[in-house]
């Protein structure tokens, strides 16, 4: 029978160190039992791929190896897969994609309990949800895996690991990085690894020099609609309204659904209004660093000066603004799009007074 992971599954908002669990995958070897999922899909198959090597070291083969389909999958199927021999190799790994726990209720989730329970010593079970999805601990067939097994949150990683990583990126291009071309990047791109490659190499491949600067980010990479909303926030704090109408109609241009970015206006309002409260009352950075879990004391510093070109009151109508546009796009027959230029307008005109 498989004994219970000793190790606790590590908390939702706790952030991953993938280093250490590399390092215990390693020095451990492969335990019978995983659940892996999260936000940071080029974390999750790196660390799969360290287990196939592990599991698998001549490769994938048809007697050792197999990958199922989450979204059919039957218990007779993974029950001869997980309890099939392996054949020229230690172990086996059957590896269960698009997971779904919702699938597994009652009866059915009993009988995935008894096979997760005896899962052989020759055997290792992944079960891979896709990226963006989060197992719910209440069910069954979660618990099970709990149990048994061991979860893995890969999370987005944190400011030093991530400038780190990027420093490394480039200079397997060929290039080196400055500290704020890296922190520019983050900024402008998001903080998850599989959406930062795309830009590194765009990057790497148009920079002439030897070195990439912030200015050449500026210039080159892709600004995702959360960064596009700051810096509006930025320009109707710096009373730079022709700079927030301009980018509100690049993000029209873009394709933007008008809702999505009205709730992205009110989340970033809901920050400053936070920010501008923590310094009129001196609560201090933190504060506001805790209540929206900033993991970047770039990003918490740029949103804290942000927050100084408004005045309180402004903010809390602001703030009351994009509630009421969203209203109105759920409710009214009026243009969604006239709707949001008519907020942005309203966010000026409070930003001014």
């Amino acid at each position: 029978m498989a004994k219970k992971n000793e190790k606790k599954p590590q908390k939702a908002a706790e952030r991953l160190n993938y280093g250490e669990i590399s390092r215990e995958l390693k020095s451990g070897g492969p335990q019978r039992l995983y659940l892996l999922y999260g936000a940071e899909d080029y974390l999750r198959e790196a660390f799969l791929g360290e287990l196939k090597s592990l599991c698998l070291p001549d490769g994938e083969d048809d007697f050792s190896y197999r990958r199922l389909d989450g979204r059919s999958l039957e218990l007779r199927q993974l029950e001869e897969a997980v309890n099939a021999m392996p054949f020229l190799t230690e172990r086996t790994l059957t590896e269960v994609r698009g997971f779904e726990p919702s699938r597994w209720r009652d009866a059915e989730a009993d009988a995935l309990e008894r096979l997760l329970s005896d899962i052989p010593e020759y055997s290792t079970l992944v079960f891979v949800q896709d990226a963006g999805g989060e197992p719910d601990q209440r069910q069954k067939s979660v618990k099970a895996i709990k149990k048994y097994g061991r979860l893995i949150n890969f999370t987005a990683q944190g400011q030093s690991p991530l400038v780190k990583w990027i420093g490394k990126r480039f200079a397997a291009l060929g290039k080196a990085v400055t500290p704020d071309a890296c922190l520019a990047l983050i900024y402008t791109s998001g903080e998850l690894m599989s959406g930062l490659i795309p830009e590194i190499e765009k990057l790497g491949a148009g920079v002439r020099g030897d070195t990439v600067t912030a200015a050449d980010v500026e210039r080159m990479a892709l600004r995702r609609p959360e960064a596009r909303i700051f810096d509006m926030t930025d320009c109707l704090a710096a009373r730079d309204f022709d700079g927030a109408a301009r980018i509100l109609a690049d993000l029209i241009a873009m394709g933007e659904e008008p809702i999505v970015t009205v709730a992205g206006i009110g989340t970033q309002m809901r920050r400053l209004y936070a920010a501008r409260l923590a310094i009129d009352e001196k609560l201090g950075p933190d504060f506001v660093k805790e209540l929206y879990k900033i993991n970047y004391g770039f990003i918490l510093d740029k949103l804290m000066r942000a927050a100084r070109g408004f005045t309180l009151g402004a903010l809390a109508e602001s703030v009351k603004l994009c509630a009421e546009t969203d209203y109105a796009m759920k409710s009214s027959s009026v243009d969604d799009t006239e709707l949001l230029r008519d907020l942005l307008i309203k966010l000026a005109a409070v930003s001014a007074a």
